[in-house]
């Protein structure tokens, strides 16, 4: 499995590197254990963590109400939960 993919029960939490006020919103390969990803939004009023929710439920396809910011509200280190989605359908879909 994924350094930054792991099972939680009927879960699954993501550990992220995010960089904001990127170019463009995209997932950028690894940076160390974590997935890399880029946001266009800043790092300002929670702009960028609202990007990074956005971002993944439309990647992921599913709603922004079943994505949890676990940890890292103001870090570029971030751990998200997706709720009710499977560990190999969210590496396909982003891997």
């Amino acid at each position: 499995m994924s350094p930054w993919l792991k099972s939680d029960g009927a879960d699954v939490i993501l550990t992220l590197h995010v960089q904001p006020g990127a170019a463009r919103t995209e997932v950028a390969g690894m940076h160390g254990e974590a997935l890399k990803i880029r946001l266009a939004a800043p790092p300002v009023d929670g702009r960028a963590n609202d990007c990074l929710i956005g971002f993944m439920s439309k990647a992921l396809g599913v709603a922004k109400s079943r994505i949890e910011l676990v940890s890292g509200a103001s870090s570029r280190a971030k751990r998200v939960r997706i709720a009710g989605l499977g560990a190999e359908s969210v590496r396909s879909k982003l891997a």
